[in-house]
């Protein structure tokens, strides 16, 4: 499988940056990451790094690919919440931080993510946002109950008041993990994005944007464009992206395969030449 990816952050009209992510990529999978630091209180930008370097952590230990991918997400961000939380009581004086996370998994042609927050996932598909998770803010109960209309979504007063985190509270978050792989196609973007990313900016304009230019350059438009939109109240503008140029399993891989075949065919040559042997002189060995 190869992969083009493209990342950036920006500061907008902030004192600092809360946001953190990171792109894991290896010959068995790619491994997409991002957290946007609850704002208003203080350590977003510890809880956020816990995050990235909780994910990272893990994968050195449990490498690519997951026998599991729902199960190993879940479990990703169930480290990624103690690891905060202790981040935060690793403090002087302790505090109490929280982030929203959002991971894309892909291997052996499919994707699989999970969320908390209103950091988003969008798999594009020639320039269509065909899946988008479902943040887990009071703006968006209040529009899925249907007490509010989509044009009022943006703008409302509580709209960064997310009801789901990493971290902050003891108890573990709920965590939306898909039940089963999508299947990718060559020219597929997967989009990770903070809210200071997609909130400014229409899906329809980010992905006819995502599917003209390089990555690197687009995503990197796209996060000036949503900074200025928001002037002078622009949030962190963040995004990571993975557009897929080929599924194909790498030569080496396939190579590496036939020759462990190879070396069992022999072991197991030798083996059966051993027992002939011991058969044939067993009488002479009593």
């Amino acid at each position: 499988m190869q992969v083009e990816i493209g990342r950036t952050s920006r500061l907008g009209n902030r004192e600092i940056n809360q946001d953190r992510l990171g792109a894991f990529v290896s010959e068995q999978g790619v491994l997409l990451v991002l957290g946007d630091g609850l704002g208003g209180r203080p350590g977003g930008d510890i809880a956020a790094q816990a995050l990235v370097d909780t994910i990272e952590t893990e994968l050195d230990l449990h490498p690519l690919p997951a026998e599991d991918p729902p199960r190993f997400l879940h479990e990703l961000l169930r480290r990624a919440h103690r690891a905060v939380l202790l981040s935060g009581q690793e403090q002087e004086p302790p505090l109490a931080p929280g982030t929203t996370a959002v991971l894309c998994l892909v291997q052996e042609g499919k994707a699989w993510w999970a969320h908390v927050g209103d950091s988003r996932f969008y798999l594009f598909r020639d320039g269509l946002p065909i899946y988008r998770t479902q943040d887990h803010s009071y703006v968006e109960q209040l529009y899925q109950a249907g007490r509010i209309p989509l044009s009022k979504r943006q703008g409302h007063p509580m709209r960064n008041f997310v009801t789901q985190c990493i971290g902050l509270n003891p108890g573990e978050p709920q965590v939306s993990v898909t039940n089963s792989g999508v299947p990718l196609q060559e020219g597929d973007v997967l989009l990770l994005c903070s809210d200071g990313f997609w909130e400014p900016l229409d899906d329809a304009l980010i992905g006819s944007s995502l599917d003209t230019r390089s990555l690197r350059d687009s995503i990197g438009k796209l996060a000036e464009q949503a900074e200025q939109s928001s002037y002078p109240q622009s949030d962190n503008t963040s995004a990571v992206a993975a557009r897929i140029i080929s599924l194909q399993q790498p030569r080496k891989t396939i190579q590496q395969t036939a020759r462990r075949r190879h070396d069992v065919n022999t072991l197991d040559g030798a083996i059966e030449e051993i027992e002939r042997a011991i058969k044939a002189y067993e009488d002479e060995m009593k």
